[in-house]
């Protein structure tokens, strides 16, 4: 991969799939500018011979064969409840997204092109759409590009729990799950994640303290750092980000953390549905102790542990 090619860890940006969904609105047809991470798009290939199952939600195409691996195709319009137009002309096709480590595919009208843009100009999607046709729990954010147009950004994850692919849970027998102590710092933009952390957290006995994003979390140590001053470093055992946030990403965050010698020693995971190499290793370039794919439960716990405790012991021997 050639360097110019590559996002610089700390940059505070992101690259989108640009793709459209067509809607018709009585004798109307509107443009529908929608947008996803193009780290979880494999690839884009035209419509395959979809073999029909039964007993799924109309918005299931079915499922095809994708060498070897069998994957379920979601149409996005149905899911979204939108009315195609039958008088233009559409050249669907399918995005082939991971999430989780598992492949789905999203049909969709029109794949665009792929945009660079900055996480401080993606808002975030808690608001009212007013027309009926997304929840503001399906967008992650939303932001302006050319023309003054907005582009949203779905939350292609909800689908797959709406299915029950993706069921997260925090169960793991009791005797099983250490007891640390201390405090942990959360950061994620989904309330759902948060409130899975904060409740696996408290099973270890530790204090969770929320952040939405980036910024938030940074505002969140200072509050920490005006409460405990040199201290914080042992009520804070860790600190949990998520990697897609509006207004600062999680690498671009863990970048301002390390910069902070109040805070650079202070152990950070990331906690991501990116479940790709490359981001990964952009976590470990980062100064990420591990990177988890979210949600599962022994994994997060036994980290979690580890981590904290690997920190622990590395300041006693210091």
């Amino acid at each position: 991969m050639k360097k110019q090619d590559v996002l610089q860890v700390g940059s505070n940006e992101m690259e989108l799939v640009d793709f459209r969904i067509f809607k018709k609105d009585g004798d109307k047809v509107y443009e529908g500018i929608y947008g996803v991470n193009v780290v979880k798009v494999r690839e884009i290939i035209k419509i395959p011979n979809i073999t029909e199952i039964p007993n799924v939600p109309d918005f299931v195409e079915g499922i095809f064969d994708l060498r070897g691996v069998v994957i379920p195709v979601i149409n996005l319009a149905k899911w979204m409840g939108i009315k195609v137009p039958e008088d233009i002309d559409i050249k669907p096709r399918v995005l082939i997204a991971e999430f989780n480590s598992m492949l789905i595919g999203f049909i969709v009208h029109e794949a665009k092109r792929i945009r660079r843009i900055s996480w401080k100009d993606i808002e975030s999607g808690s608001f009212s759409m007013g027309n009926g046709v997304l929840d503001k729990a399906q967008i992650t954010g939303v932001t302006k590009i050319e023309n003054d147009e907005v582009l949203l950004i779905l939350d292609l994850e909800t689908i797959m729990e709406e299915l029950g692919i993706y069921q997260p849970n925090i169960d793991l027998e009791d005797n099983l799950i250490e007891q640390l102590g201390g405090s942990a710092l959360v950061v994620d933009d989904s309330s759902t994640a948060r409130k899975l952390m904060k409740d696996a957290l408290a099973k270890m006995g530790m204090k969770p303290i929320e952040a939405k994003d980036g910024i938030s979390a940074l505002e969140k140590l200072e509050e920490l750092y005006n409460v405990y001053g040199e201290d914080v470093k042992k009520e804070l055992k860790i600190i949990i980000s998520d990697v897609e946030m509006p207004q600062m990403d999680g690498f671009h965050f863990a970048a301002k953390l390390k910069e902070d010698e109040r805070f650079a020693d202070i152990p950070l995971i990331f906690n991501s549905s990116i479940s790709d190499h490359f981001s990964e290793m952009r976590g470990k370039e980062a100064g990420g102790e591990a990177y988890l794919t979210k949600f599962d439960a022994p994994e997060f716990y036994s980290e979690i542990a580890r981590v904290v405790k690997s920190h622990i012991n590395g300041k006693k021997e210091a």
